[in-house]
């Protein structure tokens, strides 16, 4: 089956593509994984892009590897965070290595949250290898917290 097959999954008509990390795609390039649905947060009057980016920021700061005990926007998790005016939401994110055994359950617990924060009107969750994750990545207080200062 390809990988960029999108099925439609439940009444809400989430899209997905199929988790293809390991080996699937083409050699030297990895398959996309990318979860799209609608917001379920309650609606809201007049937020701005910021406020909203501000708020999926913040929730974002509350999810957490398994493997390290750090949030994953201090890991550098967290690539780009892109608000549109009417509320959709794009979030593009990697992980610390393609094998990752939490790959489909911390990129799905990313798109929930963001989907959750009123306001939010469609959110794109979209896992992405390049450029890949480095140590680097990580935020001034993951250092200090991990002793890498």
């Amino acid at each position: 089956m390809p990988d960029e097959v999108a099925k439609s999954e439940g009444s809400e008509g989430l899209k997905r593509r199929r988790l293809g990390v390991l080996n699937t795609a083409p050699q030297g390039e990895t398959a996309p994984f990318t979860l799209d649905g609608p917001g379920t947060g309650a609606p809201t009057d007049a937020v701005t892009s910021e406020t909203l980016k501000e708020r999926v920021t913040q929730s974002l700061r509350t999810v957490y590897d398994p493997e390290i005990p750090l949030n994953i926007y201090d890991l550098g998790l967290i690539y780009g965070v892109d608000v549109s005016p009417e509320g959709d939401v794009h979030v593009r994110m990697t992980l610390t290595a393609p094998g990752c055994p939490v790959a489909g359950a911390l990129v799905q617990e990313v798109h929930d949250r963001t989907r959750e924060i009123p306001g939010v009107r469609r959110a794109r969750t979209e896992l992405v290898w390049e450029p890949p994750w480095t140590r680097d990545r990580l935020s001034m207080e993951a250092r200090l917290e991990l002793g890498l200062l």
